[in-house]
């Protein structure tokens, strides 16, 4: 097990302790997925099973967006493996020009809208310009890699959790 020694120069900083935040002015609360475009999703389950054990803990096709996926928990967040559903898909497009790999990054808010608006002040270009239903009942965004230095992000805020029922 690996062991991390705090820096000895940074008394008292955000984030020190367990569950603290490292910057509590910082929109991006934690990493909500890793995306994986893949042509074959049942082999994609089945590696990730027989490589490293990991199982799937949800399951759904996204008709909007024309995409299968498959979520693998790791530790808090997810393994997201895609596939298309349909040849017009932006995820079939992807396939097509560069093959199986790396999708895109999903980022969780507490405020998918709020996110948005201060991307786009700092200069940034929302392919959704307002948030979205996304897959497990949650709110989405994506966010243009033009302006996002080659990275296509996904905005997910996580539904408000029933209280009451």
């Amino acid at each position: 097990m690996a062991t991390y020694r705090k820096n000895p120069h940074s008394e008292g900083e955000p984030g020190d302790e367990p569950g603290e935040p490292a910057n509590p002015d910082c929109l991006l609360t934690e990493i909500d997925h890793v995306a994986i475009a893949v042509e074959d999703l049942g082999a994609a389950i089945d590696f990730y099973r027989e490589a490293f054990g990991a199982i799937v803990e949800h399951r759904e096709v996204v008709h909007p967006d024309g995409v299968e996926e498959a979520l693998l928990r790791v530790a808090d967040s997810y393994i997201q493996l895609l596939t298309p559903t349909r040849d017009d898909s932006p995820v079939a497009r992807y396939l097509e020009r560069k093959g199986e790999g790396l999708h895109h990054v999903g980022y969780r808010v507490e405020d998918c809208a709020a996110a948005i608006d201060a991307y786009r002040a700092a200069g940034g270009r929302p392919i959704d310009e307002v948030p979205r239903p996304g897959s497990r009942n949650t709110t989405v965004a994506f966010l243009h890699p033009k302006t996002s230095f080659g990275t296509l992000i996904e905005l997910v805020e996580e539904a408000a959790p029933d209280v009451g029922h």
